[in-house]
């Protein structure tokens, strides 16, 4: 049984390991696996419609007796953008021509929507273990919702300055999120206007943008530089994420004050993953050593293995609408180069080290990138 540290005793799991939640390529099957072997599960519920939600946290919640956690974005959701949603159309007007689809049948949509109240009503009769938040915090009565159910919170940070706003805000513990992660930037404070009080959303920051302003990726750093500034700057337990794929990674993370770790990507080959074929192959392949942060999916910085859409669109691009808006108007052609077998508009979300990922139990995943914290003791 591996020493109780501060981590481990405020989550209750065996290790201090926790699944990322990735919306899109898991769902319970996944968080049970790892809970059931020592780490802390976690369900994305961001993209989940309140049925889909109560199911897979009941399928959760009845497959381990072990902690678990839940995943919501704290996004501002932006307002109605005719222009902006037309020229991002215009963008892609070639591609729906190369495929035979008709650009204007489709409807807008969000896809992803923030925590509320709602959301919390189908969660609080589960009262999970652990809540964690991506985008910053939610209001303070939902945060202080959330707290009454004795639920441990936990959020991404990008910055010093975003841990600092975390701690101070209610999180119990921080994220530092090194820009090697894969999928999206938990970025939700604005570096060049700190705000007095509350997150300043990242939407809007600059209008040319459907995220942050070009500058704003440049406050960004990798894991082993972020990490020991933040375990400086805040109280509260630090867990490293980003680039982490071995127990290699995991020692070298809790050598340089880490109480623990996320790690993401080595899952999305997990038997128990729902990642599709296309971004299987993908990942094992040499394409996972080219990754970039990308906006033409979302519309906001996330971390995917370059393709066709990355390249020709982007990968910033000043076209598209602020986040989520874009995914609607990519998804009918992801669906058709997906059908042909081809991953050309597909989100590949990854990380800058994908070389964890294999096609293995997640449980022996977790019990691999465990022997790094024997090596850390």
């Amino acid at each position: 049984m591996p020493a109780m540290t501060t981590l481990t005793a405020l989550l209750g799991t065996t290790f201090p390991l926790i699944q990322a939640p990735m919306a899109g390529v898991q769902g319970a099957a996944l968080a049970v696996a790892v809970c059931n072997a020592g780490g802390l599960g976690s369900l994305p519920g961001a993209m989940l419609t309140p049925e889909a939600l109560e199911r897979e946290l009941s399928a959760l919640s009845a497959g381990t007796p072990h902690p678990w956690n839940v995943n919501f974005f704290c996004h501002t959701p932006p307002l109605p953008d005719a222009a902006r949603e037309a020229r991002w159309r215009d963008a892609l007007a070639p591609w729906y021509a190369e495929a035979g689809l008709d650009i204007s049948t489709v409807p807008a949509g969000a896809g992803r929507v923030p925590f509320s109240h709602a959301a919390a009503d189908v969660i609080e009769p589960f009262r999970p273990p652990v809540v964690s938040f991506h985008f910053g915090l939610p209001a303070p009565d939902l945060l202080a919702r959330v707290k009454s159910w004795g639920s441990v919170v936990l959020c991404s940070a990008t910055t010093v300055e975003e841990a600092r706003w975390l701690e101070a805000h209610g999180a119990d513990t921080v994220i530092a999120q090194g820009l090697e992660a894969g999928g999206h930037r938990g970025t939700f404070l604005n570096p060049h206007a700190p705000p007095p009080r509350g997150s300043l959303p990242i939407e809007g920051s600059d209008p040319a943008w459907g995220g942050p302003a070009p500058d704003l990726l440049t406050s960004q750093m990798g894991t082993f530089a972020l990490l020991p500034q933040i375990v400086a700057a805040v109280r509260v337990p630090v867990i490293a994420a980003g680039g982490i794929a071995d127990a290699a990674g995991v020692a070298a993370a809790m050598a340089l004050g880490a109480a623990g770790v996320q790690v993401g990507t080595a899952y999305l080959c997990s038997h128990e993953a729902t990642t599709s074929a296309l971004h299987r192959a993908a990942l094992q392949s040499e394409a996972a050593r080219h990754t970039a942060l990308t906006n033409v999916f979302t519309g906001r910085p996330a971390r995917g293995i370059v393709n066709r859409a990355m390249r020709e669109l982007g990968p910033m691009s000043l076209a598209a609408p602020a986040f989520p808006l874009a995914t609607a108007a990519m998804a009918p052609l992801r669906a058709h180069f997906e059908a042909l077998g081809r991953g050309d508009f597909s989100p590949l979300w990854a990380g800058q080290n994908a070389s964890g990922c294999r096609s293995l139990p997640a449980a022996e995943i977790t019990h691999q990138l465990a022997r790094g914290f024997e090596c850390s003791l």
